[in-house]
């Protein structure tokens, strides 16, 4: 029960400083701020966090790390490498709509970090393109895409990510879904997938 209110606890900290970071910024929130919000005092922080740049690199390496098993799950279907590789897309979509506070900081704050917990972040990210990027070359290995360079394709796959986590917001002219289904499409066209309407449009 303990460990359970502990784990409870360090989450609570990560999301109040995830609001923070986004509202003022990394360098304008400081860990009173962070404590209060959660209701503890400052040294109680120092249970689940090193410091101010560790809460940083917890809040940006969990991102990605929970970004890349939403992906790795959103593969565990049946179909060809097109399929897999639409299925990721729209995990990879979505995510960034739903998350956009965690995904803007850790677009903004990897200045922030000093130099070994940036590359800390930069191989998490790293990692997670190497995915993209192997769904992608495999869709080319099959015939099903038309591949000019796999490592411009994932830029542009995370560039449209970037870009629905920027100006999305629930209650708009359309649904996140139908927003989803619009980008997907124009990626797989972007790959010269022959049926690349079809397929988005039996699945959604």
């Amino acid at each position: 029960m303990v460990a359970t209110t502990e784990r409870g606890t360090a989450q609570a900290i990560r999301e109040e400083a995830a609001k923070l970071f986004f509202e003022r910024g990394y360098d304008g929130t400081s860990l009173r701020q962070v404590a209060s919000a959660v209701g503890l005092m400052v040294g109680s922080l120092y249970n689940h966090i090193d410091s101010k740049e560790n809460l940083l690199l917890q809040i940006m390496g969990g991102i990605i790390d929970d970004l890349l098993d939403s992906a790795r799950k959103a593969v565990e279907i049946d179909g060809d490498a097109v399929d897999k590789l639409q299925a990721a897309l729209t995990a990879h979509l979505k995510f960034h709509a739903e998350r956009a506070q965690e995904v803007f900081i850790g677009n903004a704050e990897l200045r922030s970090l000093s130099d070994d917990a940036r590359n800390v972040v930069i191989a998490k990210r790293t990692e997670y393109e190497q995915f993209l990027q192997d769904l992608i070359e495999e869709a080319g290995r099959a015939g099903l895409a038309d591949v000019i360079d796999p490592r411009i394709h994932v830029y542009s796959i995370v560039a449209q990510a970037t870009h629905i986590a920027g100006w999305f917001k629930p209650g708009g002219r359309m649904s996140l879904d139908e927003i989803v289904a619009i980008y997907t499409k124009l990626a797989l066209r972007e790959l010269n997938v022959p049926d690349a309407d079809a397929r988005v449009d039996k699945a959604s």
